[in-house]
């Protein structure tokens, strides 16, 4: 449509009149695009708006002598804001007498406009670097947002963070399952290797929830049962059972703050640990096998009575393996104790690994932190994100949750028939393991 039939018609939406409708036009032209038309119109109105409030703070219009005037104007003074649509330069009105400042136009103290603010944040927490955030806002027409400024604009989530963290644990949360990674933050004017401990549980509603996280400087004992006191403190109750590799620190803590707890070995982690005795990758493959059936019985007389079958073709493979192997019966084999359809979930640590897969995703583009806050930062708001997929899906449905808290039902007596079936049952496993490995009984 031509610009002559456009000034033909009436505005009906903006209720302009002809000459502006052809300022706007010729605005329009001068623009490379709409991202620019829309700044340079933002810029013009929110300078008028200033202008005209100025103009109410002296009581007469400009340049004018009125018995109504009770202050004049006294020029302006530069100020540029971010936005999402680029950099507005705007020109706040001064007075002669005390000061002006446009409330609900500016904020004070910022030259960053709130979405600008929450996109930049939003970047941050996706796994965008600084310095790519500030490309970015330069290609929206940002022209200063450096690294520093944008870790600055970031630094806003520290107190939501920290509320995420701190929040009090409700109700009771069966299951637990606890891990930590390393990042490298700057700690004591240095850069080091620090260990982020994480806790997940799921709750009687049969949700998986954040339930917290610290920074230590390394997996002790110590710190592990700081970290669990903690959780304690908040509300944290009903753990019936832990989840976790074998690290001895943190396996000697749960002990100690959460009596009354079983614990887990991880069985991934198990496998990983045999497999890091063999020197062969048949032997490897044929050990990792053995976890694999052992725990995969449905009856847990008949995987424990495999798994001491089992343990003499471990110790063949490698007597360190072997060590490894029988100690780990029992820890391996504690999810047995507990409701059958919980089992896929609580005989590993794969909860704690994606949560924490998805904490290095975000970190890899970061490398390393300035300081622990700026790595509670990120970890709480990726662990936010993670939460709120979370409450889409359940661990497990709210009765069978509660299941979860009930006594172990009393084991059957292990003799006569009963016996001799069991025995049978776990001759079988282990034959079947050999022969997918063409390994002679």
């Amino acid at each position: 449509m031509a610009h002559s039939d456009i000034l033909s018609q009436p505005d009906r939406g903006l209720g302009l009149d002809r000459p502006q409708t052809e300022a706007l036009l010729a605005l329009f032209s001068r623009c490379d695009d709409l991202r620019e038309f829309g700044r340079e119109v933002i810029q013009s109105v929110v300078n008028a708006l200033m202008d005209s409030q100025a103009q109410e703070a002296c009581g007469a219009p400009r340049g004018s002598r009125s018995p109504e005037r009770v202050n004049s104007r006294n020029g302006y003074r530069e100020r540029s804001l971010s936005t999402s649509l680029g950099d507005l330069e705007l020109r706040v009105p001064k007075l002669r007498e005390g000061t002006y400042f446009p409330e609900g136009i500016l904020e004070r103290y910022t030259r960053v406009e709130a979405s600008m603010v929450a996109l930049v944040r939003e970047m941050y927490v996706a796994g965008v670097s600084t310095r790519k955030v500030g490309l970015v806002a330069e290609e929206l027409g940002v022209s200063s947002l450096s690294s520093s400024e944008v870790s600055a604009l970031c630094a806003g989530l520290d107190e939501e963070a920290e509320a995420f963290r701190t929040r009090p644990i409700e109700g009771e949360h069966p299951y637990v399952w606890l891990d930590a990674t390393y990042m490298k933050c700057r700690t004591g004017g240095r850069y080091a290797s620090v260990a982020l401990v994480t806790a997940i549980g799921m709750s009687s509603s049969g949700h998986k929830e954040f339930l917290g996280c610290a920074c230590f400087d390394s997996e002790s004992e110590a710190a592990w049962s700081e970290f669990l006191g903690s959780l304690r403190d908040r509300g944290l109750r009903g753990v019936r059972l832990a989840v976790s590799d074998a690290h001895a620190g943190l396996v000697a803590a749960v002990s100690r703050v959460l009596p009354g707890c079983s614990w887990q070995r991880c069985l991934t982690h198990l496998q990983r640990d045999i497999r890091g005795h063999v020197h062969n990758l048949a032997g490897q493959a044929l050990a990792a096998d053995l976890v694999r059936a052992c725990a995969g019985q449905a009856d847990a007389d008949v995987a424990r009575a495999a798994w001491d079958l089992a343990a003499p073709r471990v110790r063949a493979l490698s007597r360190a393996a072997g060590d490894v192997f029988e100690g780990a019966r029992e820890d391996a084999l504690a999810f047995m104790s507990f409701p059958r359809e919980h089992w896929q979930k609580i005989r590993t640590n794969n909860v704690q690994e994606r949560a924490n897969r998805e904490i290095k995703r975000r970190y890899r583009s970061v490398q390393s932190f300035p300081s622990e806050a700026s790595m509670m930062r990120l970890v709480c708001a990726v662990l936010a994100g993670e939460e709120g997929r979370w409450a889409a899906h359940r661990v497990a449905a709210p009765e069978s949750a509660a299941r979860a808290s009930a006594p172990a039902p009393a084991p059957e007596p292990l003799e006569g028939e009963r016996l001799e079936a069991v025995r049978l049952a776990a001759h079988e496993v282990i034959r079947e393991v050999l022969d997918r490995h063409g390994v002679a009984e």
